[in-house]
C-alpha cells in the first residue's frame, strides 16, 4: 500500500513538473510571423547619431527695430567686445514736455539692433527743474518716461543704469540750505523706488538710491553719484571714496563712474561755473587714486571723448532736445548716441562708436576738436597725446 501511495505522488509532482516548463517553453518561444496589431505594437528608438552642433539663430528683431534697419542699410554695428554699453543722455525736451523726440524712439528701438548688455544714462530723463511745474505734472512726466524708455528697456530685458540730472531732481540749495526743488526729488525718488519700475541692476550699495549707490555687471563695477549740481557735499565724496575702496571694487577690472554734470566744460553755454563740478580737479584726483577708468557725464549736450591726466573722460551728447556746439567751433551741433565695448585685454580697454541719431552715422574722432579749453580747464580727444 505504502509503495502506491509513494508512487502516486511522484506521478504527481512530475505531471505538475511538466506543466510548468511547458508553460515557461511557451513564454520563451519566438513570436508568429503575425504583425501585431496597432495597440499593441512596440515602437524601438533608432540609435541617436552623434551630429555637430547647429548654430542658434539670432532671434528676429522687433518689427519696429527692423524698418529702422531696412530704411538704413549701412547701419554699423561694430565688432562686440566682452562686455558692451550703449550710452544715452539728456533726453527731454521742453519743461513739463510729456513727449520725446524721434531720435529718442530711435535711440531706444534700436537696442535689440546693438544688443547691449547694460544701458547708461548720464542724466535728464524728463523736464523738470521748474517751480511751475505742479506735482501732478511732475508725475505725468515719470509716466512718459516709463512708457517711452523704461518699459521698453524691461521689455527688452537691459539692465538699466542712471544718473539723476538737474532737470529730474535738482540738489542745487537755497540760501538756507534746502533743496529748491525738493518735490522734484521725492517724485523722482518715488518712482524709482517703486518696485514695478526694477531696473534690473546688480546692487551692491542703494542705501540712497537714487542718488548714489553702486552696482556691477560681471568684472565692471560702477558709481553714480548726484551731479545734478555743482558741488557734492563732504560726506557723500567720504561715501565715495568708501565705496571705491570695497572689497567690489577692488576686485572688479574696470570701475566706472556716472554723474550729470561734467568736470571740464566743453560746449557754448555750458562754459561757465555752476554747468560744471565745482573743485573738479580735486574730484579728478580723488577718481585717479582710486583707479576710476572713466567718467561718463552729459549736461553738456555735446558728444566729445577725452581724458584729462589718468581719467577718460565721454561727455556724451543729448538725444533729445538742444544739442549743442563746442567751444571756440562752428562745427554744427548733433544728437549723438554711443556704443561702448569693452575688451579687458585692449591696451584701450574701451572704443567707442558714437553715432549721429539724424543720420545714424557713424561720428568720426578726426572730425572732432583736438582739444577743448574751458572755464575749468583744458581736456585732448582721447586719441590726441596732450
Amino acid at each position: 500500500m505504502q509503495f502506491w501511495r509513494s508512487l502516486f505522488r511522484n506521478l504527481l509532482i512530475f505531471g505538475l513538473g511538466a506543466t510548468v516548463a511547458i508553460l515557461v517553453h511557451a513564454c520563451q518561444t519566438e513570436p508568429s510571423s503575425t504583425p501585431p496589431s496597432p495597440a499593441s505594437a512596440v515602437t524601438v528608438e533608432p540609435v541617436p547619431q552623434v551630429a555637430t552642433p547647429a548654430k542658434i539663430a539670432p532671434a528676429p528683431l522687433p518689427k519696429v527695430t527692423q524698418a529702422i534697419v531696412n530704411r538704413h542699410k549701412n547701419l554699423v554695428n561694430p565688432p562686440r567686445g566682452e562686455i558692451r554699453l550703449a550710452v544715452i543722455s539728456d533726453l527731454n525736451s521742453a519743461y513739463g514736455s510729456t513727449d520725446y523726440d524721434p531720435e529718442v524712439k530711435t535711440g531706444i528701438n534700436l537696442l535689440p539692433f546693438w544688443q547691449p548688455d547694460l544701458v547708461l544714462c548720464s542724466g535728464d530723463m524728463v523736464a523738470g527743474q521748474s517751480s511751475s511745474l505742479s506735482d501732478p505734472q511732475l508725475q505725468a512726466m515719470w509716466q512718459a518716461f516709463d512708457q517711452y524708455i523704461a518699459a521698453p528697456l524691461r521689455q527688452f530685458k537691459l539692465p538699466f543704469g542712471f544718473t539723476m540730472g538737474n532737470h529730474d531732481a535738482s540738489s542745487a540749495l537755497s540760501a538756507s540750505g534746502n533743496f529748491i526743488f525738493d518735490r522734484e526729488r521725492k517724485i523722482a525718488t518715488q518712482y524709482w523706488q517703486d518696485p514695478e519700475h526694477n531696473t534690473g541692476l546688480e546692487f551692491i550699495d542703494r542705501q540712497d538710491f537714487p542718488f548714489y549707490y553702486t552696482f556691477k555687471y560681471q568684472d565692471v563695477f560702477f558709481l553714480a553719484w548726484d551731479g545734478s549740481s555743482d558741488l557734492i557735499p563732504e560726506q557723500k565724496l567720504a561715501w565715495v571714496q568708501k565705496s571705491l575702496q570695497s572689497p567690489e571694487a577692488k576686485a572688479a577690472k574696470l570701475r566706472i563712474l556716472i554723474g550729470h554734470l561734467p568736470l571740464y566744460a566743453i560746449a557754448t553755454g555750458r562754459n561757465r561755473a555752476g554747468e560744471v563740478m565745482s573743485n573738479n580737479e580735486k574730484l579728478r584726483s580723488l577718481l585717479e587714486q582710486n583707479q576710476v577708468h572713466t567718467y561718463i557725464s552729459g549736461h553738456q549736450h555735446a558728444y566729445y571723448p577725452a581724458y584729462k591726466g589718468k581719467l577718460q573722460l565721454l561727455h556724451t551728447g543729448a538725444l533729445g532736445a538742444g544739442p549743442r556746439t563746442y567751444i571756440d567751433s562752428q562745427m554744427s551741433p548733433r544728437k549723438t548716441m554711443t556704443i561702448i565695448d569693452i575688451n579687458f585685454n585692449s591696451p584701450e580697454i574701451t572704443t567707442y562708436t558714437t553715432y549721429d541719431m539724424q543720420t545714424l552715422q557713424v561720428i568720426q574722432n578726426e572730425e572732432l576738436p583736438r582739444s577743448i579749453t574751458g572755464v575749468t580747464g583744458t581736456v585732448f580727444r582721447r586719441d590726441v597725446k596732450g
